[in-house]
């Protein structure tokens, strides 16, 4: 059987929490930022949690790595 490889892209954008939760960053964060409200941009700060099987997914592709 062949070594399973880091996804390299899903590396550089989640980060598995010690509860087994991917953090990533929000989208709409980068440019355009002037006709966006103050309270949006705030909540665009935080990170976005994913949870369940979309998180196992996440963690599965960054297993070696971990």
């Amino acid at each position: 059987m062949p070594k399973q490889k880091t996804h390299k892209g899903m590396q550089k954008r989640f980060k598995v929490t010690a509860s087994g939760k991917a953090k990533h960053r929000k989208a709409f964060r980068g440019h355009i930022l002037g006709k966006k409200s103050g309270n949006r941009k705030r909540h665009l700060r935080q990170d976005g949690i994913i949870t369940g099987p979309r998180a196992a997914v996440i963690r599965d592709a960054l297993r070696p790595g971990m």
